[in-house]
Formats: structure tokens, C-alpha cells, sequence
């Protein structure tokens, strides 16, 4: 058993696929036009991390309700977990394309990590492998 895939929402879906895929370096699996339920044009966009099992829908959001979770979808929790395996070369990447970070890295005994903000404010850690000591 895993998870296959889960939603994030999002504004629109190409700055979402722009930051997913050329900021995070993930791979877009799928960007195949669909239907809402009541027959309205919209894309089934899914991203994921090279190798990765779990991937992610970006949905775009689909009335005042939806819009009102944009960037906000876990009340200002990090919620979202990206372990890489070289945590320098990611975050100063990451540095390079404007992302906005929420204060310094730090060492933890878990490894290095540092919180991030994805394009639409949804706050992510950045996970590394603990620093040689």
C-alpha cells in the first residue's frame, strides 16, 4: 500500500508546473486536458519527484471556495516534506529562483532542513541528510 497522489491547489496551472518542474526539478507526468463534473474545461496535471512513487495533482481552483485555500491549504502548517539527497545544491537552486525561505537552515538530529514556501505560500521543509560531524 501507498499513496498514489495528492492534491495541491493552485492559481493556474503552468506558473504551478514552471515551479514544480524547472524550480524543484520534478518531472510532470501528466498534463492531459479533462472536464469538471458539470462539463467545464480544466487539466489533470500531475507532478512528481524523479523516482518518486507519490505524486501531485495541481489543481486549479474551481470557484471562491477553492480560491480562498490557495497557498493556505494546511492554516500555515508546514505540510509538505521534499527530502533531497544534496541539500546544498537544492537550496541554493532554490536561493537562485527567488524562492522564499522562512529563516536559515538548521541542523536538526534528523538531518538538515529549512523552511520553504512554495509559488503559492504553502509552507514546505527542505530535507537533507544530517551534516558530517
Amino acid at each position: 500500500m501507498h499513496i498514489e497522489l495528492f492534491t495541491i491547489v493552485v492559481d493556474d496551472y503552468d506558473p504551478a508546473i514552471d515551479f514544480f518542474v524547472r524550480v524543484l526539478q520534478f518531472e510532470l507526468v501528466e498534463d492531459t486536458p479533462s472536464l469538471t463534473n458539470d462539463g467545464r474545461e480544466k487539466r489533470w496535471v500531475v507532478v512528481r519527484p524523479p523516482g518518486a512513487q507519490t505524486a501531485i495533482l495541481l489543481a486549479r481552483a474551481d470557484g471562491e471556495r477553492q480560491a480562498a485555500v490557495v497557498g493556505d491549504q494546511l492554516a500555515g502548517r508546514v505540510g509538505f516534506f521534499l527530502r533531497v539527497d544534496d541539500f546544498d545544491e537544492a537550496y541554493e537552486r532554490m536561493v537562485a529562483h527567488d524562492v522564499r525561505f522562512v529563516g536559515e537552515p538548521r541542523d536538526e538530529a534528523y538531518g538538515r532542513v529549512a523552511v520553504f514556501q512554495d509559488l503559492a505560500g504553502n509552507r514546505w521543509d527542505l530535507l537533507g541528510p544530517a551534516a558530517v560531524q
